[in-house]
């Protein structure tokens, strides 16, 4: 296997900070949003709406994020991300301190540009390294997930309190880690758009790639149905259950400080696997981790119907975050091989917006779901899109669909 030179691993540091810094920032956006809008707004259904709108901007996004970042480069399009980001969390502050919970649900949309591009390090990640490198380069950018369920949570437990209304201090964190992004992201070197087209094409062997195919015609492709469906279900069923914890921890009578340790194991959950997700994908198979993926969400939702005392949360928080892992990684290693380097824009951007379009749809659930049916009701709802993402993974091992890269 092609050893990556010094450069590339210098590049590839620098944006896993960038990815543990970013979702430092979504994590605290998370953990404190719901507890903050319950304190001084009187519909507690309505408490995750903020994030779902979020999720809302992330999918209103995606498009014009994947194709600005195809024809400017990956650092205009990743920095214009953090700009938004520090104005996202700045209005949602803002929404606080003025008791305004609409104004809030606006930040949020906002910061949805700056998810949007957070979320697209990884195919960035894709772009600084060699074709046979894609699984784990993809793997360790997330990993960055690993410091952000560090900050993230840690930074939510000491502002909360800081400043009055409660939890303002943490979104002015949030504006700050945003600028540190900002300043990161100038010292990467990414390839510029003609550089990844042409080395494409020297690697088909004929010096030119193919026009680019109709939308329609790339996500026909099983590959790309199931690389779909397993991101939409893997990014559904973990928001729809982390959106709601906190309030189902709070309800219950634990402590916030329950809440903030939730998911502090959920967040190490979902990244810590990274460190060995990609190196599994590469001995095993993208299909056997998706299908891991699949059993290890189960097993954290049968430990979410076990029982609701603080340890039945954890468990089932953490088993969620680790079955996210190696779903989400899995369907996003698949959907690299459906598409040619002068598709990738349309084709990320058509990605993301299904998946979260699914995520923004399941945190709004989320809250109204909590507080009308309760917790249990959520978990057996959520065994259904794991019997959805089951079916599409079989259904691909059936295709017997080998995972090359799109000629």
């Amino acid at each position: 296997m092609q050893q990556l030179d010094a450069a590339t691993k210098r590049n590839l540091f620098l944006l896993t900070c960038c990815q543990a810094i970013g979702q430092a920032a979504n994590t605290m956006m998370f953990a404190a949003t719901a507890l903050s809008v319950v304190t001084f707004y009187p519909q507690r259904d309505l408490a995750t709406l903020p994030v779902t709108m979020q999720h809302l901007g992330v999918m209103l996004s995606v498009f014009p994020a994947a194709l600005l970042m195809q024809r400017m480069g990956r650092r205009f399009g990743y920095r214009l991300g953090s700009l938004f980001g520090m104005a996202g969390a700045t209005v949602v502050g803002t929404g606080l301190y003025l008791a305004n919970f609409w104004l809030m649900c606006l930040g949020g949309v906002i910061l949805g540009y700056a998810v949007a591009s957070i979320q697209m390090y990884r195919f960035g990640a894709v772009e600084l390294v060699p074709a046979s490198h894609r699984a784990r380069a993809i793997s360790w950018v997330t990993a960055g997930g690993v410091v952000a369920g560090v900050i993230g949570p840690a930074l939510v437990r000491v502002t909360h309190d800081q400043w009055m209304p409660i939890y303002l201090a943490t979104f002015a964190a949030m504006v700050a880690l945003h600028a540190i992004v900002l300043v990161l992201l100038s010292f990467i070197r990414f390839p510029s758009s003609a550089e990844v087209t042409a080395e494409a094409a020297a690697a088909t062997g004929t010096g030119t790639l193919a026009p680019p195919r109709p939308l329609g015609r790339i996500v026909a492709q099983p590959r790309f149905i199931v690389a779909a469906v397993a991101g939409m279900v893997a990014y559904g069923s973990m928001s729809f259950l982390m959106s709601a914890s906190p309030l189902a921890i709070v309800a219950c009578g634990l402590p916030h400080a329950e809440a903030h340790w939730v998911i502090f194991l959920h967040v190490m959950g979902m990244f810590v696997p990274s460190f060995f997700t990609g190196n599994l994908i590469t001995r095993h198979g993208t299909v056997p981790v998706m299908l891991w993926g699949v059993a290890l969400l189960t097993l954290g939702i049968l430990a979410g119907l076990g029982g609701m005392t603080d340890w039945h949360f954890r468990v089932a928080l953490t088993l969620n975050g680790v079955g996210w892992n190696f779903l989400f990684i899995g369907a996003t290693t698949l959907l690299t091989t459906t598409y040619r380097a002068n598709e990738r824009g349309k084709v990320q951007a058509m990605n993301d917006f299904l998946v979260f379009g699914t995520t923004a749809t399941a945190s709004f659930l989320a809250g109204f779901a909590q507080e009308r049916l309760g917790w249990v009701p959520l978990n057996w709802s959520a065994l259904v899109l794991m019997a959805v993402a089951l079916a599409a993974v079989l259904w691909l091992r059936l295709q017997r669909q080998p995972e090359r890269a799109a000629a």
